[in-house]
């Protein structure tokens, strides 16, 4: 049985909205889109900025960083909570993937930057999403069709790589979708977007937030199951399907 230590990039207070509207936080939500991906896992879940620390490592087979709410970014000293217990895992050897925040913490983490996107946020859809000739081949994204959708939920974006981090995805808001970083010791993978998050879900969660208009709340809240609200989205309603979706957390799974 896998044992998955799940760090949550959010405070209690960032998480309380989610756990009032869908009944879990984001480190929850995270566990079960892993456990909808394969049903013999083991899950330990903590938050770093609620002064929670990492249990011993021994015994884990992978760690997943989720992403966040805060009003900072990963470059920021404020992030040193998630940024140390990164550190740890990395020092451990252990396969390593990061969602949004996630994925931006390893780019710091590793010497590269993140920063507000200049395009602004991109929320509700990440779309055309293209693989780079190294993603093709990289078993992260094994099963992706170029120019995909998937959720997203991001201010912030990988400004620069680290240095010998491997471009496997991007589109026209931001270069970086996806990379790997696999030396030194160090296995990770990451995205940008968020395979995780059921689009049912986030829908209506972003429509309250006035992120999106109604009509796009509506759309991305039907758009694994009608044709129609895809269309308007500008997707494939086979992205929206969770087997399509939750691509990178099979194929990480599946690499543990």
């Amino acid at each position: 049985m896998p044992n998955i230590l799940i760090v949550d990039s959010n405070p209690a207070a960032a998480n309380a909205p989610m756990k009032e509207a869908q009944g879990m936080t984001v480190g929850e939500n995270y566990a079960a889109a892993l456990s909808d991906c394969r049903d013999d896992l083991s899950f330990t879940i903590v938050a770093p900025y609620d002064g929670a620390d990492l249990p011993s490592l021994d015994g884990f087979d992978g760690v997943v960083f989720t992403g966040s709410s805060v009003e900072l970014n990963t470059d920021d000293d404020r992030a040193a909570p998630v940024a140390d217990a990164m550190r740890k895992v990395f020092a451990q050897g252990l396969p390593t993937l990061g969602s949004c925040n996630g994925m931006q913490l390893a780019a710091s983490v590793l010497g590269g930057t993140s920063d507000a996107s200049p395009n602004g946020r991109e929320d509700g859809l990440a779309k055309g999403v293209c693989m780079t000739e190294a993603g093709r081949d990289h078993p992260l994204l094994k099963g992706r069709e170029d120019g995909f959708a998937v959720p997203c939920v991001h201010r912030d974006e990988v400004r620069q790589l680290p240095e010998g981090a491997v471009l496997l995805a991007g589109n026209d808001h931001s270069g970086v979708q996806a990379f790997a970083y696999e030396r030194n010791g160090v296995k990770f993978w990451g995205m940008q977007y968020h395979p995780e998050l059921d689009p049912q879900n986030l829908g209506p969660s972003l429509g309250r937030m006035d992120l999106l208009s109604t009509q796009e709340a509506q759309d991305l809240e039907m758009a694994e199951r009608d044709p129609a609200a895809a269309e308007r989205l500008g997707v494939r309603v086979s992205d929206m399907n969770p087997q399509t979706r939750m691509t990178e957390l099979r194929n990480w799974l599946a690499s543990l």
